[in-house]
Formats: C-alpha cells, sequence, structure tokens
C-alpha cells in the first residue's frame, strides 16, 4: 500500500481522468444459444450464469469483460483473453485504448457497477440491462503503472480465495468419502426408528400471525448445517407460543431436527442445542432419540448420508406438489445402529471434517468468508480515486 500510495502521489497528484466505457470501449451481444453448448467443447461459451459452458466454434478472439443482460446484474462478471463465443444476451466489453489495463477494469465494475445500475433502477432490483446503461458507466484512467500493481494485489487476493475454495472442495470429498464408508462399514443391529426414538412428531401445522418481538418460529428456510439461522426467523406471540409448546411443538435439547418439506427436504438435520425458546413449523420434522440406544449427533450425520436420502425420499415422501417426507411411514425406515463406543469414534471423526467444512466460526469457510472481507476492502479502498479538475 506504501508503495502505490507513492506511486499515486508521483503519477498523479491531481487526480485522475474518468471515461464512460462507451468512449474506450466496444460494447455488445454474441449471437450464440444456450442449446448450442457441448459438455467437452473446445472454447468457452458465456451464458447469463457465473458457470461457463463450452462450444466448438469462437464468435471473438480477444480479452474482454464479459457480463449478462438479465440476471445476475452487477453480480456475475467474466474475464476472458482469447477465443470464446457468446450468448446473445450476454455483453462483451472489450477495450480499444492502450491506456486501460482490462483486469484492472475487472475489478473496478466488479466493485462499481451494480451499485451504478441499481441508480438508474425503480425498484431494488434490476432485471435486465441495455447497452447504453452500460456505455455511460464511467471509469478512472490512473496511469497503467498505477493499474498494474492494484491488479496484482488485487490477484493476490482473488487467487489466495480460489486455493482456500478448492481446498475446502477437496475436503468435502473426503468428508462425504468417510461419512459413507463409516457406516457402510459398521458392524450393529438393525432398528426401525419407532424404536429409536421417544418422540416422532413435527412443527405446528397452522402458522400464528408474526410479532414484531417474542418467541422465534423457525421453519426449514432458517435451517443451515448445523442448527438455525435466526437473522430472518418468524417470531409470534408469548400466547402463540404457549400454546405451541403445549401442543408438543418445542424440541428439547438433543432432539434432531430434520428438514422434511419442499426443495429442501433432507438438506439438513442436526441436534436442537438448546440456546433458545422456540417452537417449529411443520415443515421440521422432530425426533427424540433414545440416547441408551443412539447418540443425537450420530442420528443426525446418518441422516445426511447421500444413500440415505435417496432412499427415504424414494420411500417415503410424497410425489406430487410440494414434496414432504410421511411421518407415519417414515417411522418404518430402518437403520444399521453400532455400539454406543462405535458411535462416538463415528462422531468424533465427523465432527473434524464437518468443523473443517462447514463451520462459520472456524475452519475453511471461516477462512474463505475472511478473505472475501479482506479482499472487498482493499479492492475498495485501491479504487477510489480523486477525478482529476
Amino acid at each position: 500500500m506504501s508503495k502505490l500510495s507513492e506511486m499515486i502521489a508521483r503519477l498523479c497528484p491531481n487526480g485522475v481522468e474518468y471515461k464512460k466505457l462507451g468512449e474506450v470501449a466496444e460494447i455488445g451481444t454474441g449471437s450464440s444459444n444456450r442449446n448450442e453448448a457441448v459438455e467437452d467443447g473446445l472454447y468457452p461459451f458465456f451464458v447469463r450464469s457465473q458457470t461457463v459452458e463450452r462450444m466448438n466454434k469462437f464468435e471473438f478472439d480477444e480479452e474482454a469483460i464479459i457480463i449478462p443482460g438479465e440476471g445476475g446484474i452487477g453480480d456475475i462478471f467474466h474475464h476472458v483473453n482469447g477465443k470464446y463465443a457468446l450468448h446473445q444476451r450476454v455483453y462483451r466489453i472489450h477495450f480499444v485504448t492502450s491506456s486501460l489495463d482490462t483486469r484492472f477494469a475487472y475489478y473496478y465494475l466488479t466493485a462499481y457497477f451494480k451499485k451504478f445500475i441499481l441508480g438508474k433502477a425503480v425498484t431494488a432490483t434490476v432485471t435486465s440491462i441495455r447497452k447504453p446503461m452500460i456505455e455511460n458507466f464511467s471509469i478512472p484512467l490512473p496511469p497503467l503503472p498505477i493499474q498494474r500493481e492494484i491488479v496484482q494485489i488485487l490477484d493476490n487476493f482473488a487467487n489466495l480465495t480460489a486455493e482456500l475454495t478448492a481446498e475446502l472442495a477437496k475436503r468435502k470429498k473426503q468428508y462425504e468419502h468417510y461419512r459413507r464408508e463409516l457406516f457402510t462399514g459398521s458392524v450393529g443391529k438393525k432398528y426401525l426408528l419407532e424404536n429409536l426414538c421417544s418422540v416422532i412428531t413435527d412443527g405446528s401445522h397452522f402458522s400464528p400471525k408474526s410479532s414484531e418481538e417474542g418467541y422465534d418460529m423457525p421453519s426449514v428456510k432458517d435451517m443451515t448445517a448445523n442448527g438455525f439461522d435466526y437473522s430472518e426467523c418468524k417470531k409470534i406471540s408469548r400466547s402463540d407460543y404457549e400454546l405451541l409448546v403445549r401442543n408438543g411443538c418445542q424440541p428439547q435439547v438433543g432432539d434432531v431436527l430434520i428438514a422434511k418439506d419442499g426443495a429442501l427436504m433432507l438438506k439438513h438435520a442436526f441436534p436442537f442445542d438448546g440456546q433458545r425458546e422456540i417452537v417449529l413449523l411443520s415443515s421440521i420434522a422432530l425426533l427424540r432419540p433414545r440416547q441408551e440406544i443412539i447418540l443425537p449427533k450420530f442420528l443426525a450425520y446418518y441422516f445426511r448420508r447421500n444413500e440415505f436420502k435417496e432412499e427415504v425420499i424414494r420411500k417415503f415422501s410424497t410425489k406430487g406438489g410440494v414434496p414432504r417426507i410421511i411421518l407415519k411411514n417414515f417411522k418404518k425406515v430402518e437403520l444399521l445402529v453400532p455400539p454406543l463406543a462405535e458411535q462416538e469414534r463415528i462422531v468424533a471423526i465427523l465432527d473434524r471434517f464437518d468443523s473443517l467444512c462447514n463451520s462459520l466460526t472456524e475452519g475453511l469457510p471461516a477462512e474463505i468468508a475472511l478473505r472475501k472481507k479482506q479482499y472487498e476492502y482493499y479492492r475498495d479502498k485501491l479504487l477510489s480515486f480523486k477525478e482529476a479538475s
């Protein structure tokens, strides 16, 4: 940073010139449709997505920034240098001046383009953009040595985050491998779920009115890998809360809670930690394990296995409309339960992987979140320039 400050003081002490994109770049769309993508195509094919498809033909051979014309406005950016194909509702920004580094422009757009576009919108979102909107976006042109120094700093942050993300993907594969092998390799006794739990039920089948203050009533949307995110959780009055407690909708510490309805069905399963007084909506199943037979965490990990999820969905879920687990049938699912000492060993191994892969306070997700915050802080700081008068 001190080197960059010295460069700015020496090379542009009076500020930098700003230009509209339309003055310094060719801006246009492609002509390809998504159905032209092929799995192992020779060239990258940019569509309205963060995912890059492939094609066997190319439309452009250049360095450019790619942004969608619909969907993901201000959130999706690609930098390409070489041959590529482009969807007909995706824009290319190819700079025609030697005074602007494309990578520098890429970082500048990721920092400021969304705010610019939202400033033009009547609502809180923008669903599509047109060429004149892009052309009117202003971009600074500091001296090239300054642009390249900024690119090097931000590339270092981006590369570190990419390495951590790749490491997380690798660890998640290992986690899934161990989760599969530890259970399939276990020796134990088979039980029906109804014989492993003293209670198998779900939350309230009616939804009380929301209250600005009161007690939390989480649903499936509030579940995460290891607990509830209460930040957007519905709150209900004390009287409604007490009614639902009497109706058996309040979990106890150690109850295993499972997402049982909708698109998130079986995505999450975890033991309740009891840190808040809550009641549940019916989209969450509540299982009270007989802990002399099965540990709550072991049961939760059992439900997280992909093979088990697939079996439960195939055998015990509704087929039409909103998918949901049918509890009266779900009770008949069969589990292989090893002795408690073996359960403890399996839980200890999976806890380490789970913390590494899913914890927001430690492990790789926490490290990635920290690096992203650092990157965004330095990006905004590095890309703020005084405009020359």
